[in-house]
């Protein structure tokens, strides 16, 4: 699969056209490129997470989720190929309900953010709601392996437990979404 690349820049792409997994070009903003390029920058958003420090179980679970999303990028490069299955899907199922079982019930939405670990997670969910959407679109016009779209869908709602939990270290909490605020403009 692919070629690794002892020199960075190729020259290849100047046109405005890359090299698909398979050997294939396409346009650089083809819904193909469009799909794995945001599975990339999930994939770094999950790192960010990942660098604030947090405990070892979590890191852990993050980093094999970057494995993952390595792996599902990959597929989405290279058409026909398949690496996301319903086992992983299943270990996200897995490590949800153990995150979610300690949260309290959702009686009101939640603002993004509380701290840099539970905002950065919500933008990690963010992204990868955007990537959802677009495999989703790439799925109309070509084969997509159906495990994608479930890991993906499946991920985002791990990501926002996650960031529920993180919002809640060391005593903290979330910011909920009051309907019913007084503005600054309310105030005056």
């Amino acid at each position: 699969m692919g070629h690794r690349l002892s020199k960075i820049y190729t020259r290849t792409g100047d046109s405005g056209t890359t090299g698909l997994g398979d050997g294939s070009r396409v346009d650089k903003d083809s819904l193909r490129v469009e799909a794995y390029g945001t599975v990339d920058e999930l994939n770094s958003q999950v790192g960010l997470v990942i660098a604030f420090g947090l405990n070892e179980k979590i890191a852990q679970q993050l980093l094999d989720i970057q494995h993952d999303l390595f792996d599902l990028g990959s597929e989405l490069c290279v058409p026909g190929y398949s690496a996301i299955s319903q086992a992983n899907i299943d270990t996200l199922e897995t490590i949800l309900d153990e995150y979610n079982a300690d949260l309290p019930a959702l009686k009101e939405f939640i603002l993004p953010g509380g701290n840099l670990p539970a905002a950065t997670c919500h933008v990690a969910r963010t992204v990868c709601r955007r990537a959802e959407r677009l495999v989703v679109s790439l799925g109309r016009e070509e084969n997509i392996n159906p495990p994608v779209v479930k890991y993906l869908n499946r991920l985002s709602d791990f990501l926002f437990v996650l960031a529920r939990v993180l919002a809640r270290q060391d005593g903290q909490t979330e910011v909920l979404w009051d309907k019913n605020r007084q503005t600054a403009d309310d105030k005056n």
